[in-house]
């Protein structure tokens, strides 16, 4: 190209640069702009990438110098560390092993409480613990006698051969001593393999206590527990039995929390309405969630005998015409007529209506299911009331005479009665959703047994549990076993009667020393009863201030009742004289003076006995 050319088209290309458009200019800037921004990041890209590559191979040739260091030191090592492990040396480790796992875990130099946040041994420290320990373990290999190969090996010999070392498949059994149930293995629970402690005693604990499903045993249970430990319930406000039920829990319905007189709870138990926010207003976060259900067509009839009196129910003369009518009595706005449908639901906190096809019905009991699954972590089932009790004590790794217990709030028998199997068809269909609850938990109960005792295991410590409640029986109950109300021998131990139902209690035998009696006085207390004593007990002054404020009102009602008798008796006297002066004026006889007596005491008797019902009422 010429010379001329060159220059024609320079300026050519500066007077289109000079006469384009603004916004063309912005555009390129912007472009060259992010190319640098572009050009400077690629390069703090490689600059990091080369760095990275480099303190890699810097790091690799550390390891294998230290690796070549470790293989000269093994190779000048003796060759008797190489040799074959006999038979004798095999017994002396394992009779060490056996004697440090007698040992308890927190004593152990090396095992670290589950509460502690760091270690806070120096090194000192920690060389002087390894020499100790070293000593220890020598000594014990002296004293220690052999253990048998067959029970060391699960049944497997040893090797023959020197140069072929053989080692256990499985951990290698360790002797242990025999069972016990006193307080020495009350607070552990070993697994079945190795005899090692798996968990820790649960101490923080919320139940929540459904109706009809023999919830008030698991409540004596946990009140036993918390007394005898020295435990803090959150025990309902001035001194009521229930958690201000049907009402949604609140925080403020616990004694204490509103004051701040309690520091921490430790059990919550009574019957509410689950909320699960409130409730952790309340407990502290490592609390144990559980609960209990029982099916549904049994629940029903209870519920109907028990709660008789509510709206729905009190129109009707039996549960087959209540369910054959489709529940006409039923109306969600009146109070207390939520016993009546899916009351397990309402009692975990969920909307209990009913849903209106079965489409809805999948939806809603899939979510009432989820619900509960994701607060309590174990739901024990009523028809296997023993296997619940042995799957509790493994989850609270409590012991066996933790849950023993007589069954409490139960209907006598002359109570029940049967259903046909087209009213439990229909009781289904009326509380589904409280039936896909129990049928779940129901399969989920028994997935949880056999993945974690199996079987056999659970039928074992059944067997353990119910020869312990007969003991029990034999030592505290005069007529061993329950009896009607009329039949309980101390009115402080009759339970609380509603409804139609005949809730049987039990009588002690009169022969029993002190603290046997005390222990078979708190097995067969009344719900009623347990919750005034542990509110008396956990809370003292309010106790005493409402007993104060109770024998107040009393004697003031005392007195009106003693005026308005007082009226009455002279007003039914002065009426009845003057009918017995008109008629023996009328006969022409005189009035005899012992009849008039007699009379006199009729009227006060008469009066006595109405004022004693009325003060009854």
């Amino acid at each position: 190209m010429f010379p001329h050319q060159r220059t024609a088209g320079r300026e050519r290309r500066a007077f289109h640069w000079r006469t384009t458009s603004p916004w063309t200019t912005c555009v390129r800037v912007a472009c060259c702009s992010h190319l640098r921004f572009m050009w400077f990041a690629l390069m703090v890209l490689t600059v990091l990438c080369v760095a990275l590559q480099m303190l890699g191979v810097v790091r690799q040739a550390r390891s294998a110098k230290v690796l070549k260091l470790v293989s000269e030191q093994l190779v000048r090592m003796p060759a008797e560390i190489h040799r074959p492990i006999k038979r004798k040396d095999w017994e002396k480790l394992w009779s060490v092993s056996a004697a440090i796992a007698e040992e308890p875990m927190d004593q152990h130099p090396f095992i670290q409480r589950r509460d502690e946040s760091e270690n806070s041994r120096s090194e000192e420290g920690r060389d002087q613990v390894l020499e100790d320990t070293r000593k220890k373990l020598t000594s014990t290999t002296n004293a220690a006698p052999p253990i048998e190969a067959n029970k060391l090996w699960l049944d497997q010999e040893f090797p023959t051969k020197p140069h072929r070392p053989a080692f256990p498949k499985r951990t290698p059994e360790i002797k242990k001593p025999q069972h016990s149930d006193d307080s020495n293995d009350k607070y552990s629970v070993k697994s079945r393999a190795d005899n090692t402690v798996t968990c820790r005693p649960k101490n923080h604990i919320v139940f929540l206590k459904t109706h009809k499903t023999a919830s008030s045993t698991i409540l004596n249970i946990l009140y036993r527990y918390g007394e005898s430990h020295n435990l803090t319930f959150a025990l309902p406000l001035n001194m009521h039995s229930q958690l201000f039920y049907p009402a949604f829990f609140a925080a403020y319905f616990v004694e204490g929390v509103r004051t701040r007189s309690v520091k921490e709870f430790h059990i919550l138990c009574n019957h509410m309405r689950f909320s699960s926010q409130e409730v952790r207003k309340v407990m502290p976060k490592d609390t144990f969630y559980f609960s209990i259900l029982r099916n549904p067509v049994a629940m029903m009839e209870s519920l109907f005998v028990y709660y008789k009196a509510i709206p729905a129910f009190r129109a009707v003369k039996s549960l087959e015409e209540f369910l054959i009518h489709g529940g006409r009595s039923y109306n969600t706005s009146v109070p207390n007529n939520h016993y009546a449908r899916n009351i397990l639901t309402f009692d975990f906190g969920l909307d209990n209506t009913p849903p209106e096809n079965d489409t809805e019905l999948d939806r809603r009991s899939a979510e009432v299911i989820a619900a509960v699954e994701r607060d309590f972590p174990l739901i024990l089932i009523s028809e296997y009331f023993d296997e619940s009790l042995v799957l509790l004590k493994h989850a609270l790794c409590w012991s066996l005479n933790d849950v023993s217990s007589f069954r409490l709030n139960s209907r006598s028998e002359r109570s029940r009665r049967p259903l046909s199997s087209e009213t439990a068809e229909r009781i289904k269909e009326w509380n589904s959703l409280d039936w896909r609850l129990y049928q779940h938990f129901n399969a989920t109960f028994w997935k949880r047994i056999d993945s974690t005792l199996g079987r056999t295991k659970l039928q074992q410590e059944v067997e353990l549990l119910r020869a312990k409640r007969r003991n029990l029986e034999q030592m505290c109950l005069r007529e061993g076993g329950a009896v009607d109300p009329a039949q309980v021998h101390d009115s402080s131990l009759k339970p609380f009667q509603y409804g139609a139902a005949v809730i049987q209690g039990y009588n002690l035998r009169l022969e029993l020393n002190n603290d046997t009696r005390q222990l078979c006085q708190r097995l067969i207390t009344p719900e009623l009863q347990y919750t005034s004593a542990l509110y008396t007990k956990q809370f003292p002054q309010l106790a005493a201030a409402r007993a104060a404020a109770a024998k107040n009102i009393a004697a003031s009602r005392n007195t009106a009742t003693h005026r308005v008798f007082k009226r009455n008796i002279e007003t039914n006297v002065h009426t009845a004289m003057k009918k017995i002066t008109s008629h023996s004026n009328t006969n022409k006889g005189t009035v005899d003076e012992h009849s008039l007596h007699i009379l006199a005491n009729s009227v006060v008797h008469n009066e006595r006995q109405n004022n004693v019902d009325v003060t009854r009422v």
